[in-house]
């Protein structure tokens, strides 16, 4: 085996990744691509990057698989034990707050960027971002991951305040494939979870069933296509 792809395949596993959170007029839609990488190496084509911690919060997850699996887990354990001791789910503002805390307490060693988003009957949807270093934002949307830097343009164009679930979720799974068709560390399928006041709700779009977007388009009516349907003997000078 060709020695980079040997050391791509001991190298740790990396949520290069597109990952998105976006309030709407009753709750929160999260999404995320699907693919985890080892390098160049495609480890798992259809992960699952967004982890319920209680039944009202979910988090997103970016950059090292190890690390933000692991800080999921420490976290779910501490909220499970929060929820018993009040007798109640803990609000969304508890679970970032958790989260920021082992964040930023071993940002020597955690390479990991994660969105918080949920619905509690106190603040309603609310989206949380902790980047590296673990500081904690509250924001209207966040994004995060490899194919963020694509993105921010479009969701200062796009992202509106009071928008409905259906277009909350549209422009989610719109800005997933975007990120898909730009950036080599995202792809796979797209995943989205709706929270607010009924539940949750679960989706998942195929990759086959996405939009293509420029370079990923066909060629149309290109010098190509005129030769080969002209046949060889355009080609002669």
């Amino acid at each position: 085996m060709d020695q980079s792809m040997q050391n791509d395949l001991n190298a740790p596993h990396s949520m290069g990744t597109t990952i998105i959170g976006v309030t709407y007029n009753g709750g929160v839609v999260l999404g995320a691509d699907s693919r985890t990488s080892t390098g160049v190496y495609v480890a798992n084509r259809a992960s699952d990057k967004i982890t319920q911690l209680t039944d009202n919060v979910y988090l997103c997850r970016s950059g090292s698989a190890a690390d933000s699996q692991v800080l999921s887990d420490y976290v779910r354990h501490f909220l499970h034990q929060h929820t018993i001791q009040q007798g109640q789910p803990a609000t969304v503002k508890v679970a970032a707050n958790l989260i920021r805390l082992f964040a930023y307490n071993n940002k020597n060693m955690l390479q990991t960027g994660l969105i918080i988003g949920g619905w509690d009957k106190y603040e309603g949807g609310k989206i949380y971002g902790v980047p590296l270093g673990g500081t904690i934002l509250e924001q209207p949307f966040a994004i995060g991951g490899s194919g963020s830097t694509y993105l921010y343009g479009f969701f200062d164009q796009e992202w509106k305040e009071g928008m409905t679930k259906e277009e909350a979720e549209r422009l989610v799974v719109k800005a997933v494939s975007l990120a898909i068709a730009r950036d080599g560390a995202s792809g796979g399928v797209v995943r989205t979870v709706i929270i607010n006041s009924e539940g949750v709700t679960r989706n998942y779009y195929p990759g086959d069933t996405l939009p293509l977007w420029h370079e990923e388009l066909e060629p149309q009516n290109s010098l190509l296509d005129i030769l080969s349907s002209s046949g060889p003997d355009m080609m002669v000078t």
